[in-house]
């Protein structure tokens, strides 16, 4: 073989060694610039072969003067080993390198250039600072130390707790560092002989002497040959701080648990003292709501008597000025006893079908007369989309919006008020509305807004001095908001005005309204009514023979229970008003007795001064029908009075004269004057009133039929107790409506299963004729509004 030959065999031998390293690997000549290189190079710069032969060697690299002295490095000393640096892709890629280099010669042995090869470190470097990471992530101090005993690296939790930098603490004695240097030198010994130590007490001499368990093991190079320990000290301050603590409790536990034997004594005094003073506060209401009361029933209904009568115009100003008083007294007590049983959470809140629109029509007629005489306007914005029938508590809603309200026209004197109601959301089952109440008034400066919702409290002591008011109505507002699930907001502005908002969810209900209070008028009571009055305030009892007297009824006084109980032995009554609170035997013990011994049903009706729910919630367990507050409402007195007695003397219905009577009647089943009285004759209410009682009727009925079939009780109840309502509204007599209660009975029990056939196609035959009515009156109301 020639020497052309071997050469040539040579040459392809190195470049086969070139190619086959993994590591990038360049031949640069005397001048800098790149002569070769191998696959490895072209990708990790992503150059090709011709655009990086002939080009600067220098160029490639994130540092160029370090490149250069790393290639200078070998020319001067023949070779480099491990030089840092960082190539550079020409997508910007960086990529963490190990230099070894060394010269190359000619045959001559003159150095023609150096060979580089580049070591990729990024791998090894991103696990370095992983590791780094993970020594930092470390809470307790972290230190690493050689076979010498000197600190190599440490974590920043060091740093922070020895209070030296990095820099003071790297290559210093490790054991200089604890309070006892031997034991500390003890446990490195351990540590190198056991390999690890777990829970070694030691203090750390920082700046205050930190208590520690330190736990170390050896940590060793790839050839696993013991590079030196890592030590993680772990501080117990808090720890032995709590031993402490425990050591203590311990000592005095048993002083503890005699002093608890102690205070259990005096707590269960304390519970009996808790629990009588609430039934004091209760009692104390209960007395108070009794004794203010009963005079304001006196002076208020003497004054509305008076007020009927003919008196001078200076007699009129004045028992008006009376009767305002009264009634601001009257809203002042039941402010203060709302208030009471919201605290004692005694609140209840009915679900009674209601028409909202109305409602509100009818309290706003309420500020009518104050808001004409300040010359105020008056807006209403009402949401079309919300359900015209609602179930909820509309009287306690009306004691929310009527509070904002009263404020809204005491503290507006020129401008308008706007009250609005909005559909939020609405689902199947329910809606959530809010209501607002805005006003052009004095406006509340905003560091006196939360301080309007505290009992007793007003914007300022001027705001009670020019205005008056007790400031309970908003505090009474936001009790009742909060307790129903909503919450009550209010923006305001000085000299600006005022708005206070609530938002409220109702069920939404098929049922019709239930008119409480109708006019009951004497219809068939032919005989005189008579009334047993058990009351024993003198002023009391010449009040209500003054109103019974009015209503046309015949009555007896008895000052306590024991002589109502004599005159009920001795004569017959219709209805006995009941007061509650009277000497010998109070209106609780006569009720009981009523029931009990003489075994009596007489409808018996309250008459208390006390509204809290105590007296109220004993009515109904000693058997009373009803109650009635005092100061007592003369309609409503007459109304109830009137309701009960035509309940006990209605005489039974024969169901075949009734089906004869409207079969051979035309046009006498419904009568619509208490629709027109409560439309005002509105002839589009009305319509829409009559719709809703064809669309319903028909249906209650079919499903009456259906129910007896199926024997389906439940449903027949419910479907006779929604027909109910509708008869009073459409002024169908009171007989059907009587047999629409003995569906319902049937409905309980099943007797009587021969009569009820008849009581249905009875109540079918007068439902018809009164459709057959409605349609044409309907039809009627249509063709005049056109």
């Amino acid at each position: 073989m020639n020497t052309h030959k071997v050469r040539n065999l040579e040459s392809q031998y190195a470049n086969s060694l070139i190619e086959a390293s993994l590591d990038p690997l360049v031949a640069i000549s005397n001048e800098g610039k790149i002569t070769d290189m191998n696959q490895a190079t072209i990708h990790i710069t992503g150059l090709s072969r011709e655009e990086l032969t002939g080009s600067d060697f220098l160029n490639y690299f994130t540092e160029p003067q370090k490149a250069r002295a790393v290639y200078e490095e070998v020319f001067a000393k023949g070779f480099v080993t491990d030089s840092p640096l960082t190539l550079m892709h020409r997508l910007g890629k960086l990529t963490d390198v190990l230099f070894n280099g060394s010269v190359y010669k000619d045959v001559k042995g003159n150095v023609a250039g150096v060979v580089i090869v580049a070591r990729d470190v990024t791998a090894q470097k991103s696990a370095s600072q992983y590791a780094r990471s993970l020594i930092e992530a470390s809470r307790d101090p972290l230190f690493t130390i050689n076979t010498a005993g000197k600190i190599t690296d440490m974590n920043l939790a060091s740093v922070n707790i020895m209070g030296l930098s990095r820099d003071e603490m790297i290559d210093t004695d490790f054991f200089d560092y604890f309070t006892e240097p031997q034991n500390a030198q003890a446990v490195y010994q351990e540590v190198f002989a056991k390999g690890f130590v777990s829970d070694y007490p030691l203090t750390l001499r920082d700046k205050q002497l930190t208590e520690v368990l330190l736990n170390g093991s050896v940590y060793k190079d790839p050839s696993g040959h013991v590079l030196g320990i890592v030590v993680v000290a772990r501080d117990i301050t808090e720890q032995k701080a709590i031993e402490k603590e425990l050591i203590e409790a311990k000592v005095f536990a048993e002083l503890a648990t005699f002093i608890a034997e102690e205070a259990k004594g005096k707590a269960e005094n304390a519970v009996e003292i808790a629990e009588d003073a609430v039934k004091a506060k209760q009692q104390f209401l209960s007395n108070m709501s009794h004794e203010i009361r009963t005079p304001m029933n006196a002076i208020i209904g003497f004054t509305k008597v008076l007020l009927k009568t003919e008196l001078t115009p200076k007699q009129n100003e004045y028992l008006t000025a009376i009767k305002l008083s009264g009634d601001a007294l009257i809203v002042l007590i039941n402010d203060i006893l709302d208030l009471a049983k919201v605290d004692a959470g005694k609140m209840t809140f009915e679900a009674i079908p209601f028409k909202l629109k109305t409602s509100l029509g009818s309290m706003m007629h309420l500020f009518e007369a104050k808001i004409s005489e300040k010359n105020l306007k008056l807006v209403k914005v009402f949401d079309d989309k919300i359900p015209s029938i609602l179930l909820g508590d509309s009287l306690r809603l009306h004691q929310i919006i009527l509070n904002l309200m009263s404020n809204a026209v005491k503290f507006t004197n020129e401008g308008s008020i706007t009250i609005k109601v909005e559909l939020v959301s609405e689902n199947e089952q329910s809606v959530e509305l809010k209501f607002s109440v805005n006003d052009t008034g004095i406006g509340i400066s905003s560091d006196k807004i939360e301080k309007i919702f505290e009992n007793f409290q007003q914007a300022s002591s001027g705001t009670s001095r020019l205005f008056g008011g007790t400031g309970l109505g908003l505090a009474i507002v936001k009790q009742l908001v909060e307790s129903q699930g909503g919450q009550v907001n209010v923006s305001s502005e000085i000299g600006k005005g005022s708005t206070f908002s609530f938002n409220l969810s109702f069920l939404k209900t098929t049922e019709t309204t239930i008119i409480e209070e109708l006019p009951i008028e004497l219809n068939n009571i032919k005989k005189p009514i008579k009334v047993l009055v058990v009351e024993d305030i003198a002023l009391n009892q010449l009040l209500m023979k003054t109103l019974l007297d009015d209503f046309g009824f015949e009555r007896e006084i008895a000052s306590n229970g024991l002589i109502a109980i004599e005159k009920l032995n001795a004569e017959h009554f219709d209805i006995i008003l009941m007061d509650l609170q009277m000497p010998e035997m109070n209106g609780f013990d006569a009720t009981t007795y009523i029931r009990n011994v003489l075994k009596s049903n007489i409808p018996i009706i309250a008459l208390t001064a006390d509204v809290t729910t105590v007296d109220l919630v004993k009515c109904k367990e000693v058997g009373m029908n009803d109650y009635i507050a005092k100061p007592v409402d003369e309609r409503i007195l007459y109304n109830k009075i009137m309701s009960y007695v035509k309940k006990s003397i209605d005489p039974p219905i024969n169901p075949s004269k009734t089906i004869e009577q409207s079969k051979s009647q035309k046009r006498t089943i419904t009568n619509l004057d208490y629709l027109h009285k409560i439309t005002k004759s509105d002839s589009i209410i009305m319509m829409e009133m009559i719709d809703l009682y064809l669309q319903q009727t028909p249906e209650l009925i079919k499903s009456i039929k259906n129910s007896m079939v199926n024997s389906d009780w439940k449903l027949l109840k419910a479907s006779a107790h929604k027909m109910i309502p509708s008869f009073s509204i459409m002024g169908i007599h009171s007989e059907f409506e009587n047999i629409a209660h003995k569906i319902q009975k049937f409905a309980d029990s099943q007797n009587n299963e021969d009569d009820i056939h008849q009581l249905i196609e009875a109540l079918d035959n007068a439902c018809s004729t009164a459709c057959m009515e409605l349609q044409e009156i309907h039809l009627n109301l249509k063709n005049k509004s056109i």
